[in-house]
């Protein structure tokens, strides 16, 4: 079957206009053209309605999106999958490392995306696969996903107010001496397509590093931090840590060295947010995995 994803909601005063009320349920412009044109409908009370029908208090309003598909590009793949919660709305996945959120030219299966698709299909539910929160892939952690369109639509929503809060642990070079908050725009460098840099023309971009402990490995001094960002600028944590002398073990893009560790040592540890549909605030939480602790605990 496919998945029909139904909003339900009352009208809360006389004399409102339909498309008024359903405006304030966050529903899209895009939204409510894919309704009107691509199979959904609007109910009022059981009977289907155009949006310039005048409301009653207490009238039974029934938003009908259409049918979503997954893009006929992305393969469903089957295998296990550390799911961390799951309800109606949200899919929270903690994803290991070398694993893509979604598929690249490079990797084009394998991915999060891939998996979420095939564990889809095995409930019998055809849907887009809709990423929240995205990981690059040597980072290793929570990872987000919306089961709907109009879901993304709101937790994008979140992530434009900074309602989405998002923490990772990581192992970086050198002993950083005291708890900082790095302010400095990022942009993309003008010689490469994939590499960020600190530069003044670029977004502004918030990161806040707490120190967790100091210790030597290999005779290297190295620093245990937990990172909080403010903002979510692509490779921001690699970028900054990098700028202030400091860059990830692993993370050889940046000035970090492979000789320590395999891949950039990060690993998002916390989400929270508020739920789309119940206003409640969630907090989900992941350990760093066992290879990160057996550095840090030498």
């Amino acid at each position: 079957m496919q998945m029909t994803f139904k909003l339900q909601f009352q009208a809360m005063e006389d004399g409102e206009l339909l498309r008024e009320a359903i405006y304030k349920q966050e529903i899209s412009s895009r939204a409510l053209t894919d309704i009107k044109y691509r199979g959904g409908k609007i109910l009022v009370n059981g009977e289907e309605k155009n949006v310039r029908h005048i409301l009653s208090k207490g009238d039974e309003i029934t938003i009908i999106f259409p049918e979503e598909r997954a893009s006929e590009h992305l393969q469903p793949e089957h295998g296990e999958m550390n799911i961390v919660y799951e309800d109606e709305a949200l899919l929270i996945i903690d994803k290991p490392p070398f694993m893509n959120t979604i598929p690249s030219r490079e990797h084009p299966t394998g991915s999060i995306a891939n998996f979420v698709y095939g564990y889809f299909k095995e409930r019998g539910i055809d849907s887009t696969i809709h990423v929240v929160t995205r990981l690059d892939r040597d980072t290793s952690g929570l990872v987000c996903i919306a089961k709907h369109r109009h879901i993304h639509h709101l937790m994008s929503l979140q992530l434009e107010q900074g309602l989405v809060k998002k923490e990772y642990e990581a192992i970086v070079h050198g002993h950083i001496s005291t708890d900082v908050s790095i302010i400095l725009p990022i942009a993309r460098k003008s010689s490469s397509i994939i590499e960020r840099e600190v530069r003044e023309d670029g977004q502004f971009a918030h990161t806040e590093v707490k120190v967790l402990k100091h210790f030597l490995y290999q005779k290297e001094p190295l620093s245990h931090v937990r990172i909080k960002l403010h903002t979510g600028r692509t490779h921001q944590i690699r970028v900054h840590m990098s700028h202030i002398g400091h860059p990830l073990i692993g993370d050889d893009l940046y000035g970090g060295s492979k000789e320590l560790y395999d891949r950039q040592a990060l690993h998002c540890v916390r989400l929270e947010f508020f739920h789309p549909f119940t206003r409640e605030k969630i907090i989900f939480t992941s350990e760093i995995v066992e290879s990160m602790k057996k550095i840090i605990h030498n």
